[in-house]
């Protein structure tokens, strides 16, 4: 087990990559191998009431990885092996360091498929995507990280004994119903009942052909909602449905040179995955009767790859123009174009440039609000921004997060979101399963 004291390593391993989310001085870090090793960690902190902060890649965006003054830092990305795939019952298990996209080429050799998807994916691990229960890009039809989680390993204390004790929560089983569903409660907690050890995810048949993709451009962000809307009232469901606007797609194409287009205020971007063409000849009538400038289905497998390939790069090609604080409110699929126009009357109204890409397809929205490095008045409009996005989500019926999870950054919003009585019971849980409060302390219930 690796003992890190390094001031400046320590300092980044402090923090993930929400902007401006508070972070304090770690008292070290540890990087553990084994579950054994995490299991003596936690039993030592524990004993001298030493906080925990569990981390994988940090490529988190709500300052759930952050640190708490005094803290130890468990980097769990030498945790990295996969421990086993199972390709008759359609299970892979692993620990919590692996990456995603490695699970994915890894059970691709078995003729089996991950969907779970994060634009992270080349760099997130396993275990951050359970702990915010991430979704990503193909969401919409196969679900989010919770569908696939079947089981874990986790080093708790509270009710299940003394810290330390490692339990396996959950089955390898494809139903099973016996005693309350602790790997669901796990799932999405980031990191505040215990440190995940071990993962067991299921897995799909891998696909047999590439997924077709149709590509819709758009006047205006909100014309590109309504599109979205006209999909969902015609019964289609694309394997991804996304949303990037004008200054995502320029942000790319000035940093990588993709050869894209970047005229249209907003481009959607259908991925279809049911054999034969009926489907995506559908979409591109329910795009161009949505009002689109122009809808085609994509016959070049590279430009087609081009294009998800700048949804994935959306994020860091704007952090490249200065700090970027990230939202992923997610409305009901009905309410998508109105809160696009919020987003735009957001933006105006606080004078901040706010770019925005989505898995609209589920209502899933990332506004990415720019402010110059340095500007105090502008990352204080970028803050004010933040929250009237996450006020005008809940009005709406929506959620505060929809993928990123709660960490620092919506702690508020969250509040505003969950009545009294249903916080009452959270606390409650996480004062039962962590008493000493020692688990990621201040993020999600503080």
């Amino acid at each position: 087990m690796e003992v890190i004291d390094d001031p400046d390593v320590l300092a980044s391993l402090s923090h993930d990559e929400a902007e401006w989310a508070p972070y304090g001085k770690a008292l070290g870090a540890v990087r553990p191998r084994t579950t054994a090793e995490v299991r003596e960690v936690v039993r030592h902190c524990a004993e001298r009431g030493i906080p925990i902060v569990p981390r994988g890649a940090g490529t988190g965006l709500s300052g759930g990885a952050n640190a708490v003054d005094g803290a130890m830092i468990l980097d769990l990305s030498r945790m990295d092996r996969i421990v086993a795939i199972d390709a008759d019952n359609m299970t892979a298990t692993v620990q919590p360091g692996v990456i995603n996209d490695d699970l994915k080429k890894a059970v691709a050799e078995h003729g089996l498929w991950y969907p779970p998807d994060p634009a992270s994916a080349p760099w997130s691990t396993i275990g951050g995507n359970v702990s915010t229960n991430a979704g990503g890009l193909c969401c919409l039809k196969y679900g989010v990280t919770r569908d696939y989680v079947l089981g874990l390993e986790a080093v708790v204390g509270g009710a299940a004994g003394a810290y330390g004790t490692a339990v396996r929560l959950g089955r390898r089983t494809t139903k099973g119903v016996s005693g309350y569903d602790l790997v669901g409660l796990f799932t999405g907690s980031e990191g505040t009942f215990g440190v995940l050890t071990e993962i067991t995810v299921r897995l799909r048949p891998a696909r047999r052909e590439a997924p077709k993709t149709v590509v819709g451009a758009f006047g205006s962000v909100v014309a590109a909602g309504e599109a979205v809307a006209a999909i969902t009232r015609a019964g289609l469901l694309p394997a991804a449905l996304e949303l990037l606007d004008r200054t995502c797609l320029r942000a790319v194409e000035e940093w990588k040179h993709l050869g894209l287009e970047a005229d249209a205020a907003a481009l959607l971007l259908a991925q279809l995955d049911t054999p034969g063409d009926e489907e995506a000849t559908a979409v591109a009538s329910v795009f161009r009767d949505a009002g689109a400038l122009w809808a085609e289905q994509s016959t070049d497998e590279v430009e087609a790859e081009a294009l998800f390939a700048a949804r994935r790069l959306a994020y860091p090609a704007l952090e490249r123009l200065g700090p970027v604080l990230t939202e992923d409110v997610c409305v009901p699929r009905s309410r998508v174009p109105e809160m696009l126009a919020v987003i735009e009357e957001t933006a105006a109204r606080h004078g901040t440039t706010i770019a925005t890409i989505a898995h609209a397809g589920d209502g899933n929205l990332h506004p990415l609000i720019l402010a110059p490095a340095g500007d105090e008045a502008a990352k204080r409009a970028a803050q004010a921004a933040f929250e009237d996005m996450l006020t005008a989500a809940i009005a709406m019926g929506g959620t505060v997060t929809g993928e990123h999870g709660v960490g620092l950054l919506k702690r508020a919003g969250m509040r505003r979101e969950l009545s009294p009585e249903v916080l009452a019971m959270q606390i409650a849980i996480k004062q039962t399963l962590d008493p000493l409060n020692l688990f990621n302390p201040g993020k999600v219930v503080g």
